[in-house]
Formats: C-alpha cells, structure tokens, sequence
C-alpha cells in the first residue's frame, strides 16, 4: 500500500511540473515520507539527498535558462535578467486562463521580459531585435520546462527503484 501512495504522489509531482509547480519538492518529499512510514529500512538518506540534489540543479537550470536564450539571441546581459524576472512574475501573476493560466502567463512574462528590457537598453531602436531576443527568452522557459519535467522523470525512477528493496 505505501508503494502504491509513493508512486502515486511521484506520478502526480510530474503532473505539476507543467504548470509551474513545485512538482518536484512533491516527489522528494513523497519519498522522504516513505522513508520516514517504512522506518529507513527500505530507503535511506542516499536516494533523498541525490534526489534533492537532482531538484536544486533542476531549479537552477530553470532560473538560467531563459536569459541564456534570451542572451543566445542576441540580447544582452539585461535581456537575460528582464527573461528571468519576467517570468517569475508571470508565473506568479498568471493569466485568466483556468489551469495553465501560471505556464502561459511565465512564457508571457519571459518574452515581454526580455524584450522589454532589451528595448529599454536600445532606448527602442531595434524592435525587431528586441522581439527576437524575447523568442529565445519564451524558448529557453519551453526547454527548461521540458529539462525539469525529464529530471522530474529521474527523480521518479530513483524514488521508485530505491522503495523496492
């Protein structure tokens, strides 16, 4: 039974993924409950700390990602920091659309990040431009998106794979 509950909760971290949730603290904490409920016999601290560990370089990739796109680009260091910023803001403001409104409003904010901040550095010269970097910002949130969604699938594995001794 606790198995089912652990690969349950790890299944439904990656479902949160997606919009922008804390999907992978989820399965980490799913696993450290079981660990916890089976008294460490099954799991030990090794699988936690890697999968914690998983998770923070996951974040992090997350957080870099978008101004590293914005920067691949053509923008420049504060395109990088307006696509970052923009789309923690837009996650958190979200858009008026039920569900996905967090996701699209953090692609939103990336974009208009990025570009806006571009513009303010090109005092508004090169609108072309600006756009482009604001595409590679929305790019580079899709792929961190993705890249997080497949590390949340590892952490999954590690979770479910360590539970079965």
């Amino acid at each position: 039974m606790a198995y089912s509950l652990l690969a349950l909760a790890e299944v439904a971290g990656l479902l949160l993924i997606p919009f922008g949730l804390p999907g992978l603290w989820v399965q980490i904490a799913a696993l450290a409950g079981f660990a916890w409920y089976t008294g460490f016999s099954t799991v030990g601290p090794v699988p936690i700390i890697v999968c914690a560990a998983l998770a923070g370089a996951a974040e992090w990739m997350e957080f870099a990602l978008g101004g590293r796109y914005a920067r691949r680009y053509g923008g420049g260091r504060r395109a990088a920091w307006g696509a970052i910023l923009g789309g923690m803001a837009g996650a958190l403001l979200g858009v008026p659309i039920p569900v996905v409104g967090s996701v699209v409003g953090s692609l939103v904010g990336s974009f208009a990040g990025a570009m806006l901040a571009e513009l303010a550095g090109t005092r508004g010269r090169e609108v072309g431009a600006a756009v482009r970097t604001g595409w590679g910002a929305l790019l580079g949130r899709v792929v961190a998106t993705a890249m997080k969604a497949g590390i949340g699938v590892l952490i999954a594995a590690v979770a479910l794979l360590a539970a079965l001794n």
